[in-house]
């Protein structure tokens, strides 16, 4: 649950709250209205920093009275991701001490006080609440209130909730153990979200899946012991919409590798596999929040990728719900499998956009790390739109090619094509000319491979390991197509 929100226009005579956080413009000198300016002062001298490093590195001091004040300087000049960054360092030094409440002091003309009041309280919201944990004693305590001076529209954050309640859902399903987010206890959850928010459900379970011929599906999901793998649709709709957004997400609840087993260093942290679930999922709950004018149809491919008798193997052939005969290479290319028939069916549909999440390759993180995702399309105006939201909601995406010749790699002499290589290489892009053919009626279609999921310091405005990227790129484009 994120913190209650309380505004007012001016700062008080005299700022009481045991933990505050001073936000001020970029500049050489201090505004004249700065609270506990003496207090900065002492502290400044006293590390022998000038004030414009303060945009850099903040600070935090004891007040007389005990209370601990931060105090942070905002270039407005630098990229939301960069700005994230500043206000998660200094509200850090005060989300440390585990606060119930905190104030948020903005300063500066109106255009930097919305600005710097819209970034402070986004970030203390997502960092501020709490991830699921299962320690007997929890010392992170959740913030309760936050207390904002300097700027009163309250209307502006409403979409800022929105979209910090769609990245606490994304992160708290990612960090939950396998144990208790198996395909049945996902699916579960999604039923109780979907009646709480009243969207429309729809689950195509094992044997619905059979009978309709997703064989590529199926192929992945057979080897768990329990037939509790699904594609479920989810479907919010507007009277007002004239658009139609599909959202597809990966929801690997653990993946082994299958035969082709993983070692256990690189098969930890695959419950985290579903993060393009929850993804799609926490976009689906911003823009209902928000009310958006469009409608969403939401597709979550739910299985599980497990060793057994009756996994599929290598060099199988199976035939995907399109008709595509597919050639297995390697089991651990599961997640563009469950993928292929998922993105038939939501394209299918002909829906005006559709954007596919899945933490999909290693060979994106080797092309770009964690701190940024990759992401592909069959239009170059989508992805020069991605490239730029990605720039201004702070969650940064790098495109990559996706030209026919790169599919020479993926011919077989069995099947219609190869499920991937096992060379390597360039598998980011080898997945996007697999996952292609199964994408129907030239469908606008964009495929963000989630190299960014987890950064170990965090990333941009979030602080946990989990980063919930997507959300807030996702419901930015899913906004402009409204």
């Amino acid at each position: 649950m994120l913190a209650q929100l309380t505004v007012f226009p001016a700062l008080p005579n005299t700022l009481k709250a045991a933990y505050s956080l001073v936000i001020f413009p970029r500049g050489k000198t201090l505004p004249k209205d700065m609270p506990h300016a003496d207090l900065l002062r002492a502290v400044l001298d006293r590390r022998d920093m000038k004030v414009a490093e303060l945009s850099k590195t903040p600070v935090a001091a004891n007040a007389a009275d005990g209370s601990l004040i931060a105090w942070m300087m905002l270039d407005f000049d630098k990229e939301t991701f960069a700005q994230h960054v500043q206000v998660r360092k200094a509200l850090q030094l005060l989300l440390d001490e585990h606060p119930g409440d905190i104030a948020i002091v903005a300063l500066g003309d109106d255009k930097e006080r919305q600005r710097a009041a819209e970034l402070a309280v986004y970030v203390a919201w997502v960092n501020g609440a709490s991830l699921p944990v299962h320690k007997k004693k929890d010392e992170n305590k959740p913030l309760k209130n936050i207390v904002l001076y300097g700027f009163v529209d309250k209307k502006s954050f409403e979409g800022i909730r929105a979209q910090a309640e769609g990245n606490l859902l994304c992160r708290s399903l990612t960090v939950l153990p396998p144990n208790e987010l198996t395909p049945a206890l996902y699916r579960k959850r999604i039923k109780k979200l979907a009646d709480t928010h009243e969207w429309r459900l729809e689950e195509f379970d094992m044997k619905a899946l059979r009978k309709m011929g997703a064989g590529a599906f199926v192929a992945v999901a057979q080897g768990s012991e329990i037939d509790d793998a699904a594609i479920v649709h989810l479907s919010y709709k507007h009277p007002k919409a004239k658009q139609t957004v599909a959202l597809v997400g990966k929801g690997i609840c653990f993946d082994t590798g299958g035969h082709n087993l993983k070692p256990s260093r690189y098969m930890h942290n695959m419950h985290e596999d579903m993060n393009g679930s929850g993804v799609a999922l926490g976009i689906l709950l911003g823009a209902t929040l928000q009310k958006l004018p469009v409608n969403i149809d939401c597709w979550l491919a739910i299985a599980q990728n497990h060793i057994s008798p009756k996994a599929y193997k290598q060099n199988d052939i199976v035939k995907a719900l399109n008709g595509t005969t597919i050639e297995i290479i390697h089991t651990d290319a599961e997640g563009r499998m469950v993928l292929a028939d998922t993105l038939t069916m939501a394209s299918r549909q002909k829906p005006d956009l559709m954007i596919d999440f899945a933490t999909l390759t290693g060979s994106m993180e080797e092309a770009v790390g964690n701190r940024y995702s990759g992401v592909l399309g069959n239009r170059d105006e989508l992805l020069l739109r991605a490239v730029n939201m990605g720039r201004e909601t702070g969650e940064r995406l790098c495109a990559f090619p996706m030209d026919e010749d790169y599919e020479v790699e993926l011919e077989s002499k069995y099947a219609d094509i190869k499920q991937c290589t096992l060379e390597g290489g360039a598998d980011h892009i080898l997945a996007m000319r697999f996952l292609k053919r199964f994408v129907e009626h030239d469908t606008p279609w964009l495929h963000v491979d989630l190299s960014a999921s987890r950064c170990e310091d965090g990333l941009g405005g979030i602080a946990t390991e989990v980063t919930g990227f997507g959300v807030a790129w996702g419901l930015k484009m899913v906004s402009s197509q409204s």
